[in-house]
Parts: structure tokens; C-alpha cells; sequence
């Protein structure tokens, strides 16, 4: 089996997945490079079928079917997706996950179930308080219980801590048991494998962007800066207006000195002559 992500993105300006093109196969791991809180789950829901990329396309065997893969790809310990609550106690987990495999769902169960791995003394603990390497453990072979289970993609285990040798050697015992692995990771355990002579570059994708690159962070758009407004131009002082002058077609014509009962008090100018 073979699952190929070709040109996959994902998000509104490609912000919960960039341009993404990587495969996992049968037999194989896979290291797969997502930085920040939300793409490894992205990467996760996308290479096993659970998401829709927004452009690109993800197949199986050259074949366009995300039914097939979700029936036939388990992810394991994706944050906030298929990660267990980690006040669970190790036997709660274990039950749960028998019970979706057609096995008995019940402590003693999960107790046995427990013992064949040589960690039956951690059913009572909290799965949040155990050692990172047994809970990968667990969860792997979990997650192969289920029946069709050819492929499984690991999600950000390097954030529970630990030496990242140890997961990478969980995952390549799985692929040597014939499943298809993809790990997803950060890029300071790609550089601990590295030291450490486990990756072999032609093993490792890369799917992230450089840095400065047009998808960083996962961050909200700035808002645009706001255009400056040209400054008012000055507005003149109106001049005072002229008084009005009286308009001589509108003035009274003189009354008759016979229609009116005060007497003329007009004087004749001096210089005139009567």
C-alpha cells in the first residue's frame, strides 16, 4: 500500500498547511517536517483520509478513495483529535480501544491485554503521567488491534518528550512488521535522528515552507494600515459682507403735506435758493 499527498494545502492563505507533497508506503517509515501547534494534525487528518485538502489530491495506490483510507490508516495520538484525555487511566484506553477492535471492554481485559507488553503494572496510571516511549507503545499496537489496519500515521510524538531515537525505533519496528508509517515531527528531532545516524535523507519530507516563506506562523492576517487621509486645505475667513444700501426704487414716495398730521419738519439746505 502506498498513500502519495501531491500539492496538498490546506487553510485560508495555506496557514494550517502549506504546499505539502510527501508518501508513506508498506513496509516503510516516513518522516514527515510540521512545525507550529495545528499542522501536525492537519498532516495527519489529511494523509489518512480524514480531511479534504482544499486544492491537491491524496490517493492510495495511485487511486483517488478516502474511504479506503481511513478504513485502512490509523492516526495515532493526534492533539485534539484521536489524542486520549490524559486523566485516563492506561486500563480506561486500553479498554476503549479493545472494545472498537471486537475484544472484551473490560479492566481485566485490558489488565491482560496490558501484561502481554510488559506494562500491565501501568494500568491505574493516568496515560498523561507515563514515560513517553510506553505510551507510544500502547498506542501503536492499539491501534494495529483494528481490523484492516495496514497503515498509521503518528502524530507529534516528539511533544510528549523524550529522546526522539526512541519513537523513531517504535516506528521502525512497525514498518518492519509490514505497515506503512508516516511520523510527523518538528524539525529538532529530525536534527536528533540526524545526529544520531536513524534518518537517512532520502527517507525525510519536508512538506514546511522556509522560513520568511509565505505561510509562517499560524497567525490571524493583519489588518491593512489604515490609508492616511489628505490634510484639509485651510478654509478663508469669509469677508464681511457689505451693509446693505438702501434701494432707492423701494423707498417710500414723500407723503402730501395735506395727508399727514405731522408737520414737515424738512429744512431747505442752506446754499439753496427757495
Amino acid at each position: 500500500m502506498k498513500i502519495s499527498l501531491r500539492e496538498v494545502r490546506k487553510g485560508r492563505a495555506e496557514r494550517a498547511l502549506p504546499d505539502t507533497t510527501l508518501s508513506y508506503e508498506s513496509g516503510h517509515v516516513t518522516l514527515a517536517m510540521a512545525e507550529t501547534e495545528q499542522r501536525p494534525t492537519v498532516l495527519g487528518l489529511l494523509a489518512s483520509g480524514r480531511m479534504r485538502p482544499d486544492t491537491g489530491e491524496v490517493h492510495i495506490d495511485g487511486h483517488k478513495d478516502a474511504a479506503t483510507i481511513r478504513k485502512r490508516v490509523a492516526l495515532v495520538d493526534a492533539p485534539h483529535v484521536s489524542e486520549p484525555e490524559s486523566g485516563v487511566s492506561v486500563g480506561g484506553v486500553v479498554a476503549e480501544e479493545l472494545m472498537f477492535a471486537g475484544r472484551a471492554p473490560n479492566p481485566f481485559a485490558a489488565r491482560r491485554w496490558l501484561d502481554t507488553l510488559g506494562l500491565g503494572e501501568l494500568a491505574g496510571t493516568p496515560i498523561g503521567n507515563i514515560a513517553p516511549g510506553q505510551r507510544i507503545r500502547i498506542l501503536l499496537e492499539l491501534a494495529a488491534l483494528r481490523d484492516g489496519v495496514e497503515g498509521i500515521v503518528l502524530a507529534s510524538p516528539d511533544r510528549h518528550g523524550g529522546e526522539p531515537t526512541v519513537w523513531w525505533r517504535l516506528a521502525e519496528e512497525f514498518a518492519g512488521r509490514g505497515y506503512a508509517v508516516l511520523v510527523i515531527a518538528g524539525k529538532a528531532s529530525r536534527s536528533a535522528l540526524r545526529a544520531a545516524g536513524k534518518l537517512p535523507d532520502e527517507e525525510e519530507s519536508e512538506p514546511e515552507d522556509e522560513p520568511d516563506s509565505r505561510t509562517p506562523e499560524i497567525e490571524v492576517a493583519p489588518e491593512p494600515e489604515p490609508i492616511a487621509e489628505p490634510e484639509a486645505e485651510p478654509v478663508p475667513e469669509p469677508e464681511p459682507e457689505p451693509e446693505p444700501q438702501p434701494d432707492p426704487e423701494s423707498q417710500p414716495e414723500p407723503t402730501p403735506a395735506s395727508d399727514t398730521t405731522a408737520p414737515d419738519t424738512t429744512e431747505p439746505k442752506g446754499d439753496e435758493t427757495p
